[in-house]
């Protein structure tokens, strides 16, 4: 049996008005935010302008027990080093 979605599916029970579906659930939280601002009180993104303010990161060079592996391209530490491969050293999270 073929189906044609493209046709109305309402049916004679589904003929509810917006209004008698809106008496029978009266909407008391229409237009009510629920905003908590004691967890995170100097969080205040909106809207601000943040051109002229600098962020100073320290970038420290490649230490001596480290490496970077050539397939997740993260810096780990020499004991996480699983084996060396032509193109370089693999962790032990990629060779897994």
């Amino acid at each position: 049996m073929a189906t044609d979605y493209d046709a109305p599916r309402k049916t004679d029970e589904d003929t509810d008005s917006i209004q008698a579906l809106q008496e029978r659930v009266p909407d008391k939280m229409s237009g009510v935010v629920d905003v908590d601002d004691a967890d995170n009180p100097g969080f205040e993104l909106a809207g601000q302008d943040l051109a002229d303010l600098d962020l100073d990161v320290v970038v420290l060079p490649p230490q001596a027990d480290e490496f970077t592996c050539v397939s997740c391209f993260l810096v780990k530490h020499r004991s996480q080093l699983d084996h060396e491969e032509k193109l370089g050293p693999v962790c032990r999270e990629c060779a897994a």
